[in-house]
């Protein structure tokens, strides 16, 4: 077993991680940490508030029992070298100078944007941009690290990039359109998002959003040549915005393909992708890695957030699309706090292990 410890384990993001953690056949936590405030109190006391005794267990499963009396440690208690890899879950503002601590020492997955877009640091989704992973090494060469920080993308630009990979390899995409509908959860959970400002709304601006999604995109696509990443040679514009549904992001997307496409041979190129995946088999993976779905009514965040324990990407209402030359339209779900998030860097580790860099 792999030891691994959690940081920022209180958040919305780490008790994903602490769910996802559960009985995992090969990583085992040895450690919590989180900030001052929770330090040194065993976990299921440090998430219960002082004044109600109500306890801010944000999922619908219960809480883990392996958790439950772990004492938390402050962040500086944690020697990385007592572990073979750390989760990060910590706010961006901290995460930098946090995850290169430990990067120095020890392999580091991370949620957080602090690394994303340096120039030898990949952007990796499993089943994705799996060659991108040999951009570690030269990370590792380049800072004088033991370790690495391999970040996980937006939660919004994951659904894309991996609905996406299909048709930017059999068609040539050369331009995308995308409107997001984003859960509240995506917002996290401190302050979160205001009940007067989500409730009967939409809020048509996500700070930083837009500009994330098109970075992603295009790095998490591009090529591994000579040593760094050549970003996709695609236009994307999007809009972002944040709808009252409790988990699940939903896309509209536009694409232009290079050449003429019609949307039976897209459904056949997307679940040729699925079934050949190269995470199949790994624990987290799905049984379904990108689904799509003949119902018009479909992808519902209601209906489908749960499909493979919310690790599954599907896709629905695909078609041809007039204003393009060479267009194609869907509609397409993807888990914002499950593939998106905790879950989906489960599954970056495990790809990761077996590769041998963990």
């Amino acid at each position: 077993m792999k030891r691994v410890a959690i940081i920022g384990v209180t958040g919305a993001v780490g008790q994903e991680f602490v769910l996802a953690l559960n009985k995992h056949p090969w990583f085992e936590v040895k450690q919590i940490a989180a900030s001052e405030r929770s330090a040194n109190k065993k976990f299921v006391d440090a998430i219960r508030d002082p004044n109600s005794g109500i306890l801010k267990w944000h999922l619908r499963e219960p809480i883990p029992e392996y958790v439950k009396n772990m004492t938390i440690d402050a962040v500086d208690d944690i020697n990385p070298e007592n572990f073979d890899l750390i989760f990060s879950s910590v706010e961006s503002e901290a995460a930098r100078d946090i995850e290169t601590k430990f990067a120095k020492h020890v392999p580091v997955i991370s949620t957080s944007a602090a690394y994303r877009y340096e120039a030898d640091v990949p952007i990796l989704i499993p089943g994705i941009n799996d060659d991108h992973i040999g951009l570690l090494d030269i990370q590792k060469k380049n800072r004088g690290w033991k370790g690495f920080v391999a970040p996980l993308p937006n939660c919004t630009t994951t659904g894309l990039a991996i609905t996406m990979r299909p048709l930017l390899d059999k068609f040539g995409a050369q331009k995308i359109i995308m409107t997001s509908m984003q859960a509240m959860s995506g917002a996290g959970r401190s302050p979160g998002v205001s009940a007067l400002d989500i409730t009967d709304n939409i809020i048509p601006f996500l700070p930083k959003e837009e500009d994330k999604v098109r970075l992603e995109t295009g790095k998490i696509l591009g090529k591994f040549v000579d040593g760094k990443i050549d970003p996709a040679k695609m236009k994307v514009s999007c809009t972002c915005t944040r709808v009252p549904v409790l988990d699940g992001h939903t896309e509209t997307v536009f694409v232009e393909t290079a050449t003429h496409v019609d949307p039976e041979s897209v459904k056949k190129a997307m679940r040729d992708f699925s079934d050949h995946v190269s995470v199949t088999g790994l624990p987290s993976a799905p049984k379904e890695y990108l689904m799509v779905n003949e119902d018009p009514t479909r992808p519902q965040p209601r209906l489908d957030r749960e499909i493979n324990e919310g690790m599954t990407t599907v896709v629905g209402r695909l078609r041809e699309d007039t204003v393009f030359d060479n267009g194609i339209k869907y509609v397409l779900f993807s888990h914002n706090e499950k593939m998106g998030s905790a879950k989906g860097a489960v599954l970056l580790a495990e790809m990761l292990y077996k590769k041998g860099y963990i």
